[in-house]
């Protein structure tokens, strides 16, 4: 079967990829975390951007963690950007600073597990190592009609597939990414012009819908907060979130959780209680939705003028003006906000009244 699917994939020769055709291991790294949960036509950009700032591994390990956090601000899963910047980290204290080729020792690194080691093992060193990711996992599961298309399952019928393309490894398993993407998608594949429609067990059985199989998944929670803008002399509070956790290491404003949507009571009394600040919460600027991988988040963003205290948290926390914004890292959702209602003409006491 890889044959067929090799001469197909040297045929389609996607440009849409900033990274494809590329052989230097800690930028096919860079770009296998990006792509970690995310599309890559999504990706692309930031990793050109990332990229020409930080050309090596050693200008990675030497980076803050502010400036990485800040050139991933949109692409989500803020964990990934943290543990690649720990592991470029690890791999010039305990690799001299050359990405390592082994899988075993590739997934010593933070944020390194089975599927970008292979990715990395395969594309950059030419080793003979599966690297199934949800594109792969499908083709697989259909090709090889795998009912419940375990983790040993896949990785078996990936190392058939690599023991035929020996001198191509890493091309066998871009190949098989793409026939996915683009081909062997979950809902209405395109056997027709598959190059391994002949070979397909799921096609052959009339068994395509139900490879693999689905999970069924329950509809996520809704977390009700609210968070205050608070005004100071035309500047702004903003508060670091924990190095760990959800969003961990960026920027965000004093909120507090409601059991119910009526914010300014609960904020009034969490700025007194949790930060020390006496502030006149005032009128809603916005509610904001977001929908994070096991919730869903509506966040109503009031305006708040301060009066009295100094801020009481063991949180790092800033008192900004407009124009130092882009200096620190958001959600991308606070982002939105920001640019689009925190402007220079619009942080002032007029919106604290």
């Amino acid at each position: 079967m890889a044959a067929p699917l090799l001469e197909w994939f040297d045929a389609r020769q996607r440009d849409d990829i900033a990274w494809r055709g590329e052989r230097d291991p800690y930028a096919i790294l860079v770009a296998e975390v990006m792509a970690q949960q995310t599309r890559v036509e999504t990706a692309a950009p930031y990793h050109r951007r990332f990229m020409h700032r930080f050309p090596d591994v050693r200008t990675l390990a030497e980076a803050e963690e502010d400036e990485v956090l800040g050139l991933w601000e949109g692409l989500g899963y803020y964990a990934r950007a943290r543990n690649l910047r720990r592991a470029a980290r690890r791999v010039v204290s305990e690799f001299g600073g050359r990405i390592p080729r082994a899988v075993a020792e590739l997934r010593t690194l933070p944020g390194v597990g089975p599927y970008t080691a292979g990715a990395v093992a395969s594309v950059a060193f030419g080793l003979p190592e599966p690297a199934v990711d949800g594109n792969a996992r499908r083709v697989l599961s259909r090709l090889g009609d795998l009912e419940t298309a375990s983790p040993s399952e896949l990785d078996r019928a990936a190392r058939t597939l690599l023991r035929e393309a020996s001198e191509r490894p890493g091309d066998l398993n871009q190949a098989l990414m793409d026939l996915g993407s683009a081909v062997c998608t979950p809902r209405r594949p395109e056997c027709g012009v598959c190059p391994l429609s002949t070979r397909c067990l799921a096609l052959r059985r009339g068994t395509i819908g139900q490879r693999p199989p689905r999970k069924r998944r329950a509809r996520s929670p809704e977390r009700v907060e609210a968070a205050a803008v608070v005004l100071r002399g035309g500047r702004v509070l903003v508060l670091r979130r924990p190095s760990e956790g959800l969003l961990g290491g960026l920027w965000d404003f004093p909120s507090v959780g409601l059991p119910s949507p009526t914010p300014a009571a609960a904020l009034t009394s969490a700025l007194r209680e949790d930060f020390g600040l006496d502030c006149r919460v005032a009128g809603e600027i916005r509610v904001l939705r977001h929908t994070f991988s096991h919730f869903r988040l509506r966040l109503a963003v009031h305006w708040a003028r301060w009066r009295s205290g100094e801020v009481s948290t063991r949180r790092q926390h800033r008192w900004v003006g407009p124009g130092e914004f882009g200096d620190l890292a958001f959600p991308a959702y606070l982002r939105r906000l920001i640019d689009e209602d925190v402007s220079p003409k619009d942080v002032s006491p007029r919106n604290a009244r």
